[in-house]
């Protein structure tokens, strides 16, 4: 193949047409109307940021899974009237010298407890010889609470946790375990989210070189994410939306915001750079840069309403959320964006202007760089592509060994209450007490105890306790520790097997129904469950983002091309994961992958994947349909948009890698996730597979059958 002949320069050529495209008018309309865009977009702020003080947060987080045994489980305590339908809280106690010298005290403090709000029942460990340990020196005493965790209000877990820990001393170490005390511990401050914004300014002033220039997509963001949460607050009452929603949409909205007010923004200093002037260029970047920001965020808002497909609980509240702050951050692109923009527009055009006249000084051509790379690709397209497709599908592979689950108490930091607790329960009792599997029997007490005495004697457990009746006599409780600890891959084999082997033959010998419930064997159903329906999730998402493709871009290959490409970065991304959180690279601590998380972070990663494709295809595109060239048209569309793919990019990656600064594992495995898919997504795949595949496809690229041409409706990016 001949060497690609040498470009042009990138900058757009001006444009002397007149501006027609909704979104120039929409421009137009922001920039006439500057104050009252800027004071709309104000007012919306302070109403909503009002109104969330107000009325205060309702977040509640909805795991529940019909039709499933833990379900079933959880369904069948509340109807039968048992104690054990409410979440529990474990006080457990530690003295070296044995506990008997510590019963006053402790009976004392237990009994305070019990007469809280939100207590159901108080077992103590001197009451159960079970509750202390073979050598006298760890005992627990078990909380029973009146709901579950989520449901039962956070100061009256708060009041249980001071209450209890009134009666350590010198000799007797108090300690408290249980999701309700995880939940209620004290939050950490918000690093993430202003070491986010610090890495945005930064990387902002050193793209522009102008305080002014950085300042406005920030602001268009800020204003547009505390719209967004605001509103979350307020959604909150109507829809259930999780507790650890506000962090994740903050950074994601932090991220999206800037991302999209720069893509216009980019181009509307290239517009300038053309020598346009300030309101015409707003319009011009509006319709061109400004279309694609609409599609792409529908793409986004698709993908994460995709969610909605699983029927998850919680997640569909999450999925809502992340939609609510794309879609406000496109409203903020498009009208407050102008409305600064003709506010500050003058003096970013001196910038501007001043820099391109240094840049042509010294003989800098914008995009020289990317253009060279894209013509690097294009003389080897089939090589490039395959290094860079084999190093991310070695990457991707550990993914094929994912193991999803919940963290729990034991990955929590060790200063915590929840973590020695953990750690104690595990030394006195063994690690699977700490996730317990409780077994229902529906039938008499004969059957529970026959139910019993079977588990008792599988492979794989530890213990059994004593069945417990229900109130009214209908179902006995029996709780089952594993020889495992919760997040042990024995455990989970654990609980198939009984399911799957042991349950169905007590049936059969008792005549009972019996179901295997419990927050560890819960967290199995919810992995299950995301596993069976990723297969639908992931084909409604994919469908749709293709087909709006297909209607952009009048293609049958770049929709398929993308939707691949996009499922490649996901795929590294899951794999790193996997690596770090699994395998416990870099020192973190192994443990499963958090259930959900696979899910929504193919949500968002392919939602914000199809942004960096249609602003570097459309600019392609944009350059096909002027030069008929197709290597032309690649090489000028990455030269155009490489620098401000790679910013974005840039942006993207360090807001959602300040994560990594959180103490919550989940956050942790989030924040890596999203960022490595960015990373790999702005640099290896748009800047090395993108033209190489474009270059291998020719004229192809934009090959549409006629009959579905017919077929589909038009919609352009260029106005």
């Amino acid at each position: 193949m001949n060497a690609p002949p040498s470009a042009p320069p990138c900058t757009p050529p001006p444009s002397t047409s007149p501006v027609t495209g909704r979104f120039g008018a929409l421009a137009a309309w922001a920039q006439h109307h500057r104050w009252a865009a800027l004071l709309l977009w104000v007012a919306v702020l302070a109403a909503v940021t009002l109104g969330s003080q107000a009325a205060g947060a309702a977040y509640r987080n909805d795991f529940s899974l019909p039709g499933t045994d833990s379900q079933a489980a959880t369904d069948l305590f509340t109807r039968h009237g048992s104690d054990q339908a409410g979440d529990s809280i474990e006080i457990v106690l530690r003295d070296g010298a044995g506990l008997g010298g510590h019963q006053r005290a402790v009976e004392r403090m237990l009994a305070e407890v019990e007469r809280l709000p939100g207590v159901a029942d108080v077992r103590s460990p001197y009451a159960e010889a079970a509750a202390v340990s073979e050598d006298g020196t760890i005992g627990y005493a078990t909380v029973t609470l009146d709901g579950k965790a989520e449901a039962v209000p956070e100061e009256d877990i708060t009041s249980v946790i001071d209450t209890a820990k009134t009666a350590a001393s010198d000799g007797l170490q108090v300690e408290l375990g249980g999701e309700a005390v995880r939940g209620a511990e004290e939050k950490g401050s918000p690093t993430a989210e202003l070491a986010g914004i610090v890495a945005a300014i930064v990387i902002l002033g050193l793209l522009f070189g102008s305080l002014v220039a950085a300042a406005v997509p920030l602001i268009t963001a800020l204003f547009a994410v505390g719209s967004a949460l605001g509103l979350i607050v307020l959604a909150s009452h109507v829809f259930t939306i999780a507790d650890f929603t506000p962090p994740i949409t903050m950074l994601v909205g932090l991220g999206v915001g800037v991302d999209y007010a720069l893509l216009i923004f980019y181009r509307y200093r290239q517009e300038l750079t053309a020598g346009v002037a300030p309101a015409d260029a707003t319009r011009k970047a509006l319709d061109a840069a400004g279309r694609t920001v609409f599609f792409a965020g529908c793409t986004v808002i698709i993908a994460l309403l995709g969610l909605v497909a699983l029927g998850l609980g919680s997640l569909q509240g999450v999925a809502l959320a992340l939609a609510l702050t794309v879609l406000t951050t496109m409203g903020a692109s498009l009208i407050l964006l102008p409305a600064l923009l003709a506010f500050f527009g003058k003096r970013i055009q001196r910038h501007v202007l001043k820099h391109a006249e240094q840049d042509a000084a010294k003989g800098r051509a914008e995009g020289r760089r990317w253009r060279s790379l894209a013509a690097a690709v294009q003389r080897r397209p089939l090589p490039s592509l395959m290094v860079a497709v084999l190093a991310l599908l070695a990457l991707s592979a550990p993914a094929l060994g994912m193991r999803l689950g919940f963290a729990d108490a034991g990955n929590d930091p060790t200063s915590t209450t929840t973590r020695k607790a953990y750690d104690l329960l595990a030394e006195g009792f063994g690690p699977g007490f700490n996730g317990p599997l409780v077994v229902l029997a529906q039938g008499d007490e004969a059957a529970g105890q026959a139910v019993r005495k079977a588990l008792s004697e599988v492979d794989g457990v530890a213990a059994a306790g004593p069945a417990l009746p229900s109130d009214d006599g209908a179902l006995s409780t029996v709780i089952v520790y594993p020889t495992t600890s919760p997040q042990a891959a024995g455990t989970t084999d654990l609980v198939h097997r009984l399911r799957e082997d042991v349950v169905p033959e007590l049936e059969r010998a008792t005549g009972a129904e019996v179901l295997v419930g419990g927050a560890t064997a819960g967290s199995q159903d919810f992995a299950d469950t995301v596993s069976k329906r990723l297969p639908l999730f992931v084909a409604v998402v994919v469908g749709l983002s293709s087909l709006l493709l297909m209607l952009v871009f009048r293609s049958v290959l770049i929709p398929l091309k993308a939707a691949l490409l996009n499922l490649l970065s996901i795929s590294a991304a899951l794999g790193a994961m996997t690596l770090v959180f699994q395998h416990g690279w870099f020192g973190v601590q192994p443990g499963p992958i958090e259930a959900f998380l696979p899910v929504l972070i193919f949500a968002i990663v392919f939602g914000l994947s199809m942004d960096y494709e249609v602003f570097l295809v459309s600019r392609i595109h944009e350059e096909w349909e002027r030069t008929k060239d197709h290597s032309l048209a690649v090489r000028e569309g990455l030269a155009s948009t490489g620098k401000v793919i790679t910013a974005a990019g840039a942006i993207m990656i360090v807001v959602f890698g300040a994560f990594m600064l959180s103490a919550d594992r989940m956050l942790q495995q989030f924040g890596l996730g999203l960022a490595v898919a960015i990373l790999v997504d702005a640099l290896v795949i748009r800047c090395l597979i993108v033209p190489a595949m474009l270059q291998l496809f020719g004229k192809w690229a934009w090959w549409l059958p006629t009959w579905l041409g017919r077929w589909l409706p038009k919609v352009a990016l260029e106005p």
